[in-house]
């Protein structure tokens, strides 16, 4: 993306003479107050008068926070100043995320006759695209072709990956962009000495504002320096020679099935081995090679069973997700995201409530199944631990807890909850070979319906319901030349909403026709 101008240059630009407009949109962590203190120090160090408000949203629910910046140069008479933006009257627009830059074309903001939009394209995702089943992501595309025709000069590129990969943090890049842009009448030293002002974390600061300036001049890409190729890291696991012969046995069961499948194959075949071991690996690829020993070209049957039925033995239960939380890997990752030094204390608080359902999973299945058969006893399950609670995991007695749970690999094989995701694992693995002499592409629609099935808890309770009721319409349409496309219809109106109301809809026009 390079910058981008709607207009032919204004030879003057006016708003010089009198009052600027500048509007900045931060969520929180993206240092919206720190850019605002920088410009407000950047003007009155120049001899302008400013003036800084802002008006807090709710993260990605209503918005993120609008900070507003009016300046004038300075003279005898005090200029009066707005509290807020107005629609139509903004002439500089910085926007720390592409769905902010798409908001403030939406409210009017941006306007092709007199706005400079600097926006980052990274994303960070609403509350409404995480709470989509499926893939709810907004299409970046649509906003970027609607900056570069709603605004009078258009800069763009990913800030929030610049700034990370000198070390430092967004406000920095999107004020070297803003120095680039020469939207205000100062130079790039009187910038940098706006950042030393500042007093503090100076030279990350200033690291990322000369990589933001860069980045907006060199039309959104990231300078030379900072692209260094990150080398792959070694796949071959390590340990006894014993486990590692098996597992380079198995790789070699997975690359001699139909070529189409194999890379999937072998990542599904890792996903397996990790969650429990090389003996479970084994049976994931028995059930793969049925699969495949009646699938024909092009092989799609067997390529979307190596997904689904990795995910499908790698389910999300009590002891997978302790063993997750108890990671070193973790830890580090966390370390890295916070921004932890040496020296500093992580506290790490994680949020547990088990249902019953959970905890009699973890019994011996006979044992688990009468329980789970008594309402008594499960409700007793239910007031003795599905309390909320939360433990702090830098602690000793909480981590050692998980620790142990996550050390259960042995004993899941023989719990109530394994021997439910075996049945269920097996029956729509029967149902959809059962479609594949007459409708080869039904057959892989309902193989793909496993996606509908993922998560924990509840959310693993309401993926069950769906896919369910999504294999229930399916029955509907069996036979009928168009089956596959509305297979794919219903898994598709069950990813749209966590209530199921689009699938509701599907699922009465087929019974209108069925």
């Amino acid at each position: 993306m390079t910058i981008h101008e709607v207009l032919e240059p204004r030879p003057v630009d006016p708003a010089l003479g009198g009052i600027i407009k500048l509007a900045v949109l931060a969520v929180g962590g993206q240092g919206g107050g720190v850019l605002t203190g920088w410009i407000e120090a950047l003007a009155r160090a120049n001899g302008y008068a400013c003036q800084a408000t802002s008006v807090a949203g709710v993260a990605q629910r209503t918005g993120a926070t609008v900070y507003y910046v009016e300046m004038s140069p300075q003279t005898d008479k005090m200029p009066i100043f707005s509290l807020m933006p107005a629609a139509g009257d903004v002439d500089i627009l910085i926007a720390a995320e592409m769905m902010e830059a798409g908001r403030s074309i939406i409210r009017g903001f941006v306007t092709p006759d007199r706005t400079t939009l600097i926006a980052s394209t990274h994303r960070a995702l609403a509350v409404s695209e995480k709470m989509v089943p499926g893939d709810g992501i907004a299409s970046s595309a649509e906003v970027i072709a609607a900056a570069e025709v709603a605004s009078r000069r258009f800069i763009a590129a990913d800030f929030d990956a610049v700034a990370v990969g000198v070390g430092s943090v967004i406000s920095a890049t999107l004020f070297g962009a803003l120095a680039a842009s020469e939207a205000l009448p100062f130079s790039r030293v009187a910038y940098e000495q706006a950042i030393r002002a500042g007093g503090k974390g100076v030279e990350p600061s200033l690291r990322a504002f000369a990589a933001g300036y860069e980045a907006a001049l060199a039309g959104g890409e990231p300078p030379q320096a900072m692209g260094a190729a990150v080398p792959p890291q070694d796949q071959m696991p390590r340990g006894p020679q014993r486990l590692v012969q098996d597992w380079q046995g198995l790789c070699a069961r997975a690359a001699a099935l139909p070529a189409p499948a194999v890379d999937m194959a072998l990542a599904g075949l890792r996903k397996v081995v990790e969650f429990q071991d090389t003996a479970y690996g084994q049976l994931y690829l028995e059930r793969l090679e049925a699969v495949a020993a009646r699938d024909r070209a092009p092989f799609d049957l067997t390529r979307e069973g190596a997904k689904y039925i990795a995910n499908a033995m790698a389910y999300d239960d009590v002891i997978r997700v302790a063993d997750l939380k108890t990671r070193g890997s973790r830890f580090v990752r966390i370390r890295g995201e916070m921004g932890v030094k040496d020296g500093n204390v992580m506290q790490v608080t994680e949020f547990m409530h088990p249902r019953a359902e959970e905890i009699a999973g973890m019994l011996p299945a006979r044992l688990g199944a009468r329980i789970e058969a008594d309402p008594k006893w499960m409700a007793r399950l239910d007031r003795w631990f599905n309390k909320g609670r939360r433990l702090r995991t830098d602690g000793l007695v909480a981590y050692a807890t998980l620790y142990v749970l996550g050390g259960l690999k042995r004993w899941r094989l023989r719990s109530l909850r394994h021997s439910h995701e075996v049945a269920h694992l097996e029956a729509w693995l029967t149902r959809a070979v059962g479609h594949l002499d007459r409708d080869y592409a039904l057959s892989v629609e309902v193989i793909r319906c496993r996606r509908l099935v993922k998560g924990y808890s509840d959310t693993h309770a309401r993926g069950l319901s769906k896919f369910d009721r999504v294999l229930a319409g399916i029955e509907l349409v069996a036979g009928r030349d168009d089956a596959a496309d509305w297979a794919r219809r219903l898994r598709e109106a069950a990813l749209m909403d966590e209530e199921g109301k689009a699938l509701d809809g599907a699922l009465a026009t087929i019974r209108s026709f069925a």
